[in-house]
């Protein structure tokens, strides 16, 4: 059986590909003792550090503040070989959310005097980023956020509680949303940079889960938080337009991340039933076994196409709404179809956390929930229907 999983070539910078080599050289370094932090569900700041190190947190910012000032389609390319390259999809995803939720929220919004600030140490790793928008009430219903932003002479207090902060664990700076105006609907939101050590900010401890284990998130719990003005993202009130155009990007960056592990694993899988007998011949000789491979390969193909379709639009100044909501929901439910099929192919050794199929499943099971609920998205899509 021959099956090209890789990705097509393409022409890259220099310094684009230089990146991507670099990604490959720590990535034995990174993937080393994956398996055990996903069973301590630990965040490791070296294994951090190794990845910053390549370049990868400043790639899309500007030359100024130490990036190389690529687009999102390299950016996609370049995030894809990541997932493809590092077994940690935990890592991986806390990667993505620090370039959408932070990097490129302050990179696309912020003053020059917070971008000068903070854009930087984003850009090196040194300071982690995440963004706060969840509240257990609201869910997935961000136009019933409750967490207040009053404003008090030349500052801004905030009020409320926010759950399931990835990466709020071990931040270093916060995006937080809030609701800085009585007035229902969109234009009473906006966004507020929070540093670590604001006095009232108190980041949570990682909460416990299931899925992507490496990638630590909390709560965070705002009571009496006074920021400086200046700390607004943006201008006040644009902040669902903002959380729009970030959360585009995370989805655009996470799940292209995925595609690239869903490669790997597909190719796992190929010389999986190329070389495990049974029954006196090779597991890839049996139609069935065939079948289920082929349909791992055309839907990490179908979703590779959709998210970079979807990127190359967003790129070109569309808001591309459907066409990301299509993406993420294709990605999303290939991961979990995907790594089902590779723990069966593989057998018994498939539900060995040694073998690394099992995690495949858990680290999938998140996907058609975070970054806007696929409930979410197919709302999206029947608004652009007409419906």
């Amino acid at each position: 059986m021959v099956i090209t999983t890789a990705a097509p070539p393409r022409d890259e910078g220099t310094a684009l590909a230089r990146l991507r080599e670099r990604i490959e050289r720590v990535a034995p370094t990174i993937n080393r003792g994956h398996l055990e932090r996903d069973r301590r569900a630990v965040f490791s700041r070296e294994v951090w550090e190794e990845l910053a190190g390549t370049g990868l947190f400043g790639s899309f910012l500007p030359e100024e503040v130490g990036g190389q000032a690529c687009s999102l389609t390299d950016l996609m390319h370049v995030v894809e070989h990541l997932g493809y390259t590092v077994r940690d999809a935990g890592l991986n995803f806390s990667a993505a959310t620090h370039l959408a939720s932070t990097g490129f929220a302050l990179n696309g919004f912020a003053s020059p005097e917070l971008r000068r600030r903070h854009l930087p140490t984003i850009a090196t790793g040194a300071a982690i980023g995440c963004h706060a928008i969840t509240e257990p009430e609201a869910g997935s219903d961000v136009l019933a956020m409750a967490t207040t932003g009053r404003t008090d002479g030349d500052h801004i207090e905030l009020n409320g509680l926010k759950t399931y902060v990835t990466n709020g664990p071990v931040a270093d700076l916060a995006v937080v949303y809030v609701r800085t105006s009585d007035t229902p609907g969109p234009l009473g939101l906006s966004a507020v940079l929070v540093p670590r050590g604001t006095p009232g900010a108190d980041f949570g401890p990682a909460l416990d889960k299931s899925t992507l284990r490496t990638s630590p998130f909390g709560r965070l719990r705002l009571t009496g938080c006074r920021v400086p003005r200046a700390n607004v993202i943006g201008a006040a009130g644009t902040g669902f337009l903002i959380l729009d155009r970030v959360m585009t990007w995370e989805i655009l960056i996470a799940f292209v991340i995925n595609v690239g592990e869903m490669r790997h694993r597909l190719d796992r899988v190929v010389k999986r039933v190329e070389t495990r007998r049974q029954f006196g011949r090779p597991l890839a000789e049996f139609q069935s076994v065939r079948d289920t491979v082929v349909e791992m390969h055309m839907a990490t193909q179908n979703a590779r196409r959709a998210l970079h379709a979807a990127g190359e639009a967003v790129a070109a100044g569309h808001r591309a709404t459907a066409e990301t909501a299509m993406a993420k929901i294709l990605t999303s439910e290939a991961n979990i179809r995907t790594a089902q099929a590779a723990v069966e192919l593989f057998g018994g050794e498939g539900v060995l956390t040694d073998t690394g199929m099992e995690i495949g499943v858990r680290d999938a099971l998140g996907g058609p929930i975070y970054s806007g609920s696929n409930a979410v998205q197919r709302q999206k899509i029947a608004k652009a229907l007409g419906l």
